[in-house]
């Protein structure tokens, strides 16, 4: 079977005055149906593993794989339609628009996917009911909790059915009766066959996860 995603010797380096490397050199493979969990501490060089299999950055050694491809042979044209297609994106700061619905904000992100005009509607409403969240479908999310927030946030990440969904810290900013809310979406949506990249600081977000990953000072360890 074809790995979804795979790093080969794939690491990232910055250089603000000094080198930081980010990432070191890495190996690693992502299954279709994987539910992956990514924990270390901050500036550890997580959200730049995220940032490199989500093709939001470049490693600056080694290469990322897409289905078998070499992502570094992609224009960046190519790479944003592949996220639009294969990738689903959460983050623990929700990004959605004010002055427009739940539903409106849930087929904003389909707007450089695969799905024609007159589909995206329809796509972001089931979403929305996807999430238990039916009854607020034409809120403004300035009026909604944070919970609820994230589930707009989560069903426009769905919505288009992507391949991967990568989480970043997506309970971050909720308690724990809104965690678990978001837990059972995501354990869902593992059952549906979605492979899940989740990056977190919670344990008990971490322990949901059939594989775990750590990440310290840039070096990635798989079963940690």
């Amino acid at each position: 079977m074809t790995a979804v995603l795979s790093l080969r010797q794939a690491g990232r380096s910055y250089d603000d005055g000094h080198v930081v490397r980010a990432l070191r050199p890495t190996d690693l493979t992502i299954e279709r149906g994987d539910y992956i969990t990514v924990t270390g501490p901050s500036g550890s060089g997580k959200s730049t593993l995220l940032n490199l299999i989500g093709l939001l950055d470049r490693p600056d050694v080694g290469t990322c794989h897409i289905l078998g491809r070499d992502a570094s042979s992609f224009s960046e044209a190519e790479r944003g339609a592949l996220r639009g297609e294969m990738f689903g994106f959460v983050f623990q700061a929700f990004h959605l628009v004010p002055g427009r619905s739940a539903v409106e904000n849930v087929e904003l992100g389909m707007l450089y996917g695969r799905h024609p005009a007159r589909r995206r509607r329809a796509l972001a409403r089931e979403a929305i009911i996807r999430v238990r969240l039916a009854h607020r479908a034409d809120s403004d999310p300035r009026t909604m909790s944070g919970g609820e927030r994230q589930r707009v946030a989560l069903a426009r990440a769905v919505a288009g059915d992507p391949v991967v969904l990568f989480c970043d810290e997506p309970t971050g900013n909720l308690d724990g009766a809104n965690t678990e809310n978001v837990l059972e979406l995501l354990r869902q949506l593992h059952g549906e066959g979605m492979t899940l990249v989740v990056v977190t600081h919670d344990s008990k977000v971490a322990a949901q996860g059939t594989r775990r990953l750590r990440v310290d000072d840039g070096v990635v360890r798989e079963g940690a």
